[in-house]
């Protein structure tokens, strides 16, 4: 395995960077007072992303992006440490095109959409012409466990008929988010649980689609939302079926994937940052006569942090060279590996920012409380840490049963009489 950046990842990474020093983190402070006066989408989004586009830095997740579709294609290991580095300001991801969930919207469609469907909802999506969500988490079950999700999806005629509730929908509170993606049963009783749902696109002006609320986070509002919505005899054409009927459960596997790559790539920017911060401020503050990264709690926590981000950043980049060379399935147990590593990590680096900056570290005037946050929701997000611990432990015994027994050459026990 070779993780060295190619030519083309360093010529992009240097480009990124660019863009992000003089047109982002510029307005990081414009954009948190827009949002804290009500102004969503700010003012300068669409300037942005009109101005990325045309430098060549949209779309730079999608591996298979066709050469007459909107953006630059590269691979999940070339895409890494660009999205490492959009990670360092939570919005940044937008302005490339490069946001979740609109990311893992456009991958399933692009996989999976008829050629209407791409025509209609993902050819806009390339574009940017808006957003997307994805809703298949729902409040009155465990929704970690796809096959409990109870949103019906009842054909009648030429069209199917949505009743459900659905809650933290990321995406949902935008004014322009225009088209969701809905898992429900459109086979409840079928005996094999994996293939009793469903995907179904549902654009956001169908009647019976109704926002409830935008919960916040942690007592963080997002502008773009977490939000609850029940779908009450919401009427759309079968055409709108997403794959085949009773595909749902794949279509959420092969789909989860590369987010949680991408997810786990920008949280490792999240926590470098983090980091940073830490760092600097350790060297400018005193107590007891010391500057504080020369107390030894302070120095300890720096030091670790550095080692569990690049233990972090190597496993990253693994899955992502699995994923382009020998696909998602064969990746899944290093994508469920960074999964439960990465955002308890990216929280344990914020925490200790957030400890040696004192009071101002609980503030907005930095950006550790926003960081703390979001890595607290990674957890859950895309499965929570537990599941992916789960099926890490299930790959680890399914590999050693092949071979048991194999042990038993390094064991010495007595001898016995």
């Amino acid at each position: 395995m070779d993780f060295s950046y190619t030519p083309k990842t360093q010529e992009m990474l240097a480009r990124v960077q660019k863009f992000m020093d003089d047109h982002i983190v510029p307005r990081i402070g414009q954009y948190n007072e827009e949002v804290h006066a009500g102004n969503y989408p700010v003012s300068f989004m669409a300037d942005l992303r009109e101005l990325a586009r045309s430098e060549g830095l949209w779309n730079m997740f999608l591996p298979h992006l066709k050469d007459d579709e909107p953006g630059t294609r590269l691979t999940n290991l070339e895409y890494a440490p660009l999205a490492e580095l959009t990670g360092r300001v939570s919005w940044a991801p937008e302005v490339f095109n490069c946001n979740a969930p609109d990311t893992g919207n456009m991958e399933l469609l692009h996989m999976f959409a008829s050629e209407s469907q791409r025509e209609q909802w993902l050819k806009p999506l390339l574009n940017g012409d808006f957003h997307s969500a994805f809703a298949m988490t729902e409040p009155d079950v465990a929704s970690s466990d796809a096959t409990n999700i109870t949103t019906l999806m009842q054909r009648e005629g030429d069209d199917y008929v949505i009743n459900g509730r659905k809650w933290f929908i990321s995406n949902a509170a935008r004014p322009d988010c225009s088209i969701f993606i809905v898992m429900g049963k459109t086979d409840p009783n079928n005996e094999n649980v994996h293939k009793q749902q469903s995907m179904i696109l549902v654009p956001r002006n169908t009647p019976g689609l109704e926002i409830i609320r935008n919960p916040t986070v942690l007592n963080h509002h997002s502008p773009e939302g977490h939000c609850e919505i029940v779908f009450r005899n919401v009427r759309v054409p079968a055409s709108n079926l997403l794959g085949e009927e009773g595909s749902g459960f794949a279509l959420a596997q092969a789909r989860l994937g590369p987010g949680r790559i991408h997810h786990c790539m920008r949280s490792i920017g999240s926590a470098q940052l983090a980091l940073e911060l830490m760092v600097e401020r350790a060297q400018e503050r005193k107590t007891f006569g010391k500057y504080l990264h020369q107390h030894g709690s302070i120095g300890e926590g720096i030091a670790k942090s550095r080692i569990e981000i690049e233990t972090a950043r190597l496993l990253v980049l693994k899955a992502a060279w699995m994923m382009d060379n020998v696909g998602a399935k064969e990746a899944r147990r290093e994508i469920a590996m960074i999964k439960a590593l990465v955002p308890t990590m990216h929280t344990t680096v914020a925490d200790r920012a957030m400890q040696v900056f004192g009071a101002m570290g609980l503030t907005p005037d930095t950006p550790l409380a926003d960081i703390y946050t979001w890595g607290r929701c990674l957890r859950l997000a895309d499965g929570p840490d537990e599941v992916h611990l789960q099926a890490i432990a299930r790959m680890e015994i399914k590999e050693s049963q092949t071979k048991l027994g194999a042990t038993s050459v390094y064991l010495t026990p007595p001898a016995r009489n």
